[in-house]
C-alpha cells in the first residue's frame, strides 16, 4: 500500500529515509509529479522501470541540487556547464553530461522547494514522470495513486505537495560533445543559450 506523506518535516523525513532505503517514492516537481529511487541504490533501477512500463533503452535523468552534487556522482564539467548552471539551476534545463561510468548522464535541477529539500535529505534521485509510460503525465497525488493503483506494492510512498503546473518539459543540451546539441527544444530557447555556448 503506497503511503500519502505531507510535505512537512516528518513527511519530508520518512520519504528521504524510504529513498535511502531503495525505495520507490513519487513527489512533486516544478512541472509534473515526478517518481524515483536514491542513485545510492541503482541496482532497484530495474523496479522503476518495471513500475513506469518503461522501454529499458530509455535512460533516466538524475535529479541534483546542485552542480556539485552531479560531479560527486561522477561527470566530468567544463565550464560551459558551470556557466549554463549558474544562469538556469534551479531550473527547465538538463544537461548531459560525460563521465560516468555508462558514458554520459542527464542531471536537472529542479526548480521546486520540496523536490530540492527531498533531494537535500536524500541525495540525487533518478527521476522520471510519475505516470505509465506513454500514458498522461500526473499533476497531483491523487492521479498518481490512480495512474500506480495497480502497482502500489512497488511505490512506497507519494509526497502530497499539491498539484503541480504540468507545461512543456525541460530543455535537453548534450555537453558531451562540442559544440554542445540541443537534444530536446523547451521553455530555454536556442537564442537564450547561443549567448552562452557553442551550438551545433
Amino acid at each position: 500500500m503506497t503511503d500519502r506523506l505531507p510535505p512537512t518535516p516528518e513527511g519530508m523525513t520518512r520519504a528521504a529515509e524510504l529513498l535511502r532505503s531503495g525505495e520507490v517514492v513519487a513527489f512533486p516537481t516544478d512541472t509534473v509529479y515526478g517518481v524515483g529511487i536514491a542513485t545510492t541504490h541503482p541496482e532497484r533501477l530495474p523496479a522503476l522501470f518495471e513500475l513506469k512500463r518503461r522501454p529499458v533503452d530509455r535512460r533516466i535523468p538524475i535529479l541534483v541540487a546542485t552542480l556539485d552534487q552531479a560531479i560527486a556522482a561522477g561527470a566530468a564539467v567544463d565550464d560551459r556547464a558551470r556557466r549554463l548552471a549558474e544562469r538556469f539551476w534551479p531550473g527547465a534545463l538538463t544537461m548531459v553530461l560525460p563521465g560516468t561510468a555508462s558514458g554520459t548522464q542527464a542531471y536537472r535541477a529542479p526548480d521546486h522547494p520540496l523536490t530540492l529539500d527531498l533531494i537535500g535529505r536524500a541525495g540525487p534521485i533518478y527521476a522520471t514522470s510519475a505516470n505509465i509510460s506513454d500514458q498522461p503525465d500526473t499533476l497531483g497525488a491523487d492521479e498518481v495513486l490512480i495512474a500506480f493503483a495497480v502497482d502500489q506494492d512497488e511505490l512506497a510512498a507519494v509526497i502530497d505537495g499539491g498539484p503541480v503546473p504540468g507545461g512543456v518539459a525541460s530543455t535537453v543540451v548534450d555537453l558531451s560533445v562540442s559544440p554542445a546539441r540541443i537534444l530536446r527544444d523547451g521553455p530555454i530557447g536556442r537564442d537564450v543559450l547561443e549567448p552562452l555556448l557553442d551550438l551545433d
